[in-house]
């Protein structure tokens, strides 16, 4: 499947609406292996469908797990009561550390051969205290690559029944769930003592409740021992519902809270099993309005002021204390985020990624080993080679918030779909960025002239797009940059100094409005177009003119390309005779020698390149609105757009 390079998010200047949840990926993961594993079938609704479940299923199927869809997020699960029917197979898991832990230690006790493999990142990501706790009891588990790391080998070992297990809990809590889950396998009584801090431990809490759930009751011996009875069998409660997610609910909370709200989140609330819920509780300390319901969360904007920054213990919210990070961009004060050292071992090292991306947005970083204190900056600033995402979804997602506040490009936006496939749609429904009313047309159609005065008239601001290549042509000959350095011209692009007025085309306040029409600049202006970087960084510099209160682009593909959300699109034209009349006109008066027949004639042969030209071709977009304006006068062409954006609201 094609995934996008980046997706740019314009500015957004409120946010409102309710958001149903996705469910939860922890708990869908877990329902998935319980139900494998039990006893009978089990009906999941809700099942969250993203890269990190389809990697479980497809390795529950190899294993010889039948599962059903049933329509929607519904599956039924068809438990093999025990050990798996497939005794040697090869498992890929991708990114999904749920999937990887959990399935390590459950197949160190299915008396198998396996090998369990995943991406390059997957790879580099500590499972050494997991593997030590389950050579305790006999697994036979070999490293592939680097000791303790996967890829592993497993084998058909001798497992010993019952005794005392220690495991680690300071690195990821994921070795202690998957351990739990797995050793009712064994058939005896089995203690676990954490060694260390256990962090994450509301992760811990989800998986002993589901294993509940799932007949399998654990018995606690104080903070860090559980204990796992003898004879423990997991059989099937029918039907589980899988509860929304709690961590993507953090970024619909935050929404409310920095863009006005209210916004909310149904699938979680008090009732939940998660402890990201806890997310709530953090924003109401920075001053949000939080309101929660037995499955619904809503949260707001303060009542007066800003948010506050605030200093916080993170380990019970590991992976929505990310998205607080983002939040403090928007808070008066610093805001200092403490325990969250797991996050060095997630799909990247998160403390450094986040520290790299709020840098780029002009926020002030002190990074350690296990905190992050991000002073807001004055003003936003909009990277224009985007924020890198690591191929983290919660990267993606956190950085998205950042468009509260300027436009904002995220590269390699389909991340999401390890968790969240629709979440960019989902932020989009409930949330309002300035409107725009796109005009396009052919070469002389009038689009610019009745752009410019439809901004004036509204008080809006105005891009030429036509005039943007022109610009960048200018702007690198000035810089010393050939038009043929692709990489050059596209840095020149990316941060070019341009303001259009009605009557006006500015590079750097400088007046350039004939500098740009010397026939050499339109030839450097054609040889940089054809450059794919420029092309990226234009188009983005484009959409950074989307600002309140609202923005009148033209061009030829404001509507297809550059804004294919423009609120009112306009598709301007007139005859090819009223066109050459019309730019004979403006050469005249310019004092530029003129021939009306050469000038049709250029205006057909420019037509019929425009339309066939392989990117973004000259046509009218879905939606448009057709306006001949041959026989109209400008101020009567003025009125009727006029007209159609006010009743576009």
């Amino acid at each position: 499947m094609n995934t996008p390079e980046f997706i740019d998010l314009p500015e957004i200047l409120s946010a409102r609406g309710i958001v149903r949840l996705p469910g939860s990926k922890s708990i869908s993961n877990r329902a998935l292996l319980l139900a494998a594993l039990a006893g009978g079938g089990t009906e999941i609704r809700g099942l969250l469908e993203s890269d990190d479940t389809s990697r479980m299923r497809e390795a529950l199927g190899r294993l010889g797990v039948e599962m059903t869809p049933l329509g929607g997020d519904d599956w039924r699960v068809e438990g093999v009561g025990g050990g798996f029917p497939v005794g040697r197979a090869d498992l890929f898991l991708g990114n999904s550390g749920t999937a990887f832990r959990s399935l390590t230690a459950a197949l160190a006790f299915a008396g198998g051969d396996y090998r369990l493999s995943g991406a390059p990142r997957m790879h580099e990501r500590p499972i050494g205290d997991l593997v030590d706790a389950l050579r305790q009891l006999g697994a036979e588990i070999a490293y592939l690559g680097e000791a303790g790391y996967p890829p592993l080998a497993i084998g058909a070992a001798a497992i010993r029944s019952g005794g005392l297990v220690r495991v680690r809990g300071d690195v990821s809590s994921q070795f202690l769930s998957g351990l739990l889950m797995a050793l009712p396998l064994t058939g005896a009584e089995t203690a676990v003592e954490v060694v260390g801090e256990l962090i994450s431990r509301p992760y811990v809490e989800i998986t002993l409740s589901m294993m509940e759930r799932f007949g399998v009751p654990v018995e606690r011996r104080g903070e860090r021992c559980f204990v796992v009875p003898a004879g423990s069998v997991y059989r099937s409660p029918g039907v589980f519902h899988v509860e929304g997610d709690a961590s993507s609910a953090s970024y619909f909370l935050a929404l409310g809270a920095i863009g006005g709200g209210p916004v909310r989140v149904s699938g979680v609330g008090e009732n939940s099993v998660q402890g990201d819920v806890r997310f709530a509780g953090a924003l109401a300390r920075m001053g949000a309005r939080i309101v929660m319901g037995p499955d619904w969360i809503e949260a707001g904007a303060p009542e007066e002021g800003k948010l506050r920054g605030i200093e916080i213990d993170c380990g019970a919210i590991p992976d929505a204390a990310m998205t607080l990070a983002a939040v403090a961009l928007f808070a008066s004060g610093p805001t200092t985020l403490k325990n969250i050292a797991s996050w060095r071992v997630k799909e990247t090292d998160r403390i450094a990624a986040m520290a790299g991306g709020l840098r780029q947005l002009g926020a002030a970083v002190d990074e350690s080993g296990d905190a992050l204190r991000v002073t807001p900056p004055a003003f936003l600033v909009s990277p224009h080679r985007g924020i890198d995402t690591h191929d983290d979804h919660r990267i993606a997602m956190c950085f998205s918030l950042a468009s509260r506040g300027i436009p904002v490009r995220i590269n390699d936006p389909g991340c999401v779909s390890k968790t969240f496939p629709g979440y960019f749609a989902r932020l989009a429904e409930v949330t309002q960025a300035a409107p725009v009313i796109a005009i396009d047309g052919p070469s002389a159609s009038g689009k610019g002239t009745i752009a410019a005065r439809v901004a004036a008239e509204l008080g809006w601001h105005y891009l030429d797009s036509g005039a943007i290549y022109r610009l960048a042509a200018l702007a690198a000959r000035r810089a010393g940059v050939s038009w043929d350095d692709e990489a050059g011209v596209a840095r020149v692009a990316a941060e070019l100094d341009a303001v259009f007025g009605e009557k006006s085309i500015r590079l750097a306040g400088e007046e350039v409005g004939e500098a740009i029409r010397h026939e050499d600049i339109s030839a450097g202006a054609s040889r940089i177009a054809a450059l794919p970087a420029v092309r990226r960084a234009l188009l983005f510099r484009q959409r950074l003119f989307r600002r309140a209160p609202g923005l009148v682009a033209d061009g030829r593909d404001m509507a297809s390309v550059v804004f294919p959300d423009a609120r009112t699109r306009i598709f301007l034209t007139a005859s090819v005779e009223t066109r050459a009349q019309r730019r004979y006109k403006q050469l005249i008066e310019k004092g530029i020698a003129a021939n009306i027949t050469l000038l049709s004639l250029d205006l057909r042969e420019r037509d019929l390149r425009d339309s066939q030209r392989g990117v973004a071709p000259l046509r009218q977009s879905e939606g448009a609105y057709l306006l001949d304006t041959t026989d109209l006068s400008i101020e009567e062409t003025v009125a009727r757009v006029l007209a159609w954006s006010r009743a576009a609201g």
